[in-house]
């Protein structure tokens, strides 16, 4: 996402150790922040010939964990692939570039369209320049490295432009690529790793709620069976914990439905309930309050679909 910024606990944030869903593949999670944007999980693969960084995340906090990773095994980074262009998950591209130049950034051109003129990323990048800095420090510094963050959007550029799905061996490590024609946004990498039988499949689920900022939702729902015809055993989303396959198709589920809701009569109220006790008993539990919060935080998504005729404005076709 560019610009979102949204309230988290008070507490600062712990950012765990990298967890080891299979061999040689390292997964980061990061805690929000109050009033930040989030940051999008990392997957590392220890490849034969280097490290492999799936995602860079947006802060700080999230170059430093994969930095200290790479330096505490004496392995360089090689290959940054970017699952999609929202900002959560390439903005620390430019960093690691910059201590590991040799690093090839393999992704989809999505980015261009993103940062033509009139494109999602210029756009916010317009409305910033326009508007008076703000008084609350937290959200200067978000908008610091937004502008920053454009600033080298070159960065953001692929090295290795990703056009089509097809076997490939980054860093020697050999990995199902598969490029989307429209998804979450108007082309996205996910990938299946058959040695662990692992799906990285980024912000194609986002728990507990899809980001529908710049989505083709049919294109979307097409690229979530896609997945499930995949034979993964763990599939790692672009935020929120592993899922197993019980719980991804709960979700994959509760997308379709969720999106049909949008564009019925039902209200916003109803698409929100019947996503939450959709996706409730898998992915949050049996907390009512939780349900509750869930089913309100994607009502907003109804009304934007409804006014944008089931789609993102940015969805040029379905």
């Amino acid at each position: 996402m560019a610009l979102v910024f949204f309230q988290a606990s008070a507490a600062a944030p712990v950012v765990e150790p990298p967890a080891e869903i299979a061999p040689g593949m390292f997964l980061f999670r990061f805690p929000p922040m109050p009033g930040r944007g989030p940051d999008g999980n990392t997957i590392i693969f220890n490849a034969p010939d280097g490290l492999i960084v799936v995602d860079t995340g947006r802060h700080k906090m999230v170059t430093d964990a994969i930095l200290a990773f790479a330096r505490e095994r004496k392995r360089p980074i090689v290959a940054i692939v970017n699952t999609h262009w929202h900002l959560d998950h390439v903005s620390g591209n430019g960093r690691l570039k910059a201590e590991y130049p040799q690093a090839r950034v393999y992704t989809t051109t999505a980015i261009d369209r993103a940062l033509a003129p009139g494109g999602f990323l210029a756009r916010n990048l317009d409305a910033v320049n326009k508007q008076p800095a703000s008084t609350d420090e937290v959200r200067r510094d978000e908008v610091s490295i937004f502008v920053t963050t454009m600033a080298k959007r070159d960065d953001l550029r692929p090295d290795v432009p990703l056009t089509t799905s097809a076997p490939m061996r980054l860093a020697g490590k050999p990995l199902d690529v598969h490029v989307t024609d429209k998804a979450v946004s108007d082309a996205d990498v996910w990938l299946f790793d058959k040695a662990s039988r692992v799906a990285v499949i980024a912000d194609l689920v986002t728990v507990p709620v899809p980001y529908f900022e710049s989505a083709c939702p049919d294109r979307w729902k097409a690229t979530l069976d896609e997945v499930w015809a995949t034979p993964f055993e763990t599939a790692i989303p672009g935020h929120g914990a592993p899922m197993t396959r019980a719980q991804f198709d709960a979700y994959r589920r509760s997308f379709g439905e969720f999106v049909s809701c949008a564009r019925s009569d039902k209200t916003a109220a109803a698409c929100g309930t019947a996503w939450a006790d959709g996706i409730g008993g898998a992915l949050l539990g049996d907390d009512p309050a939780r349900k509750r919060a869930v089913a309100s935080g994607i009502e907003y998504y109804v009304g934007y679909l409804r006014s944008n005729g089931g789609k993102a404005p940015d969805c040029l076709a379905q």
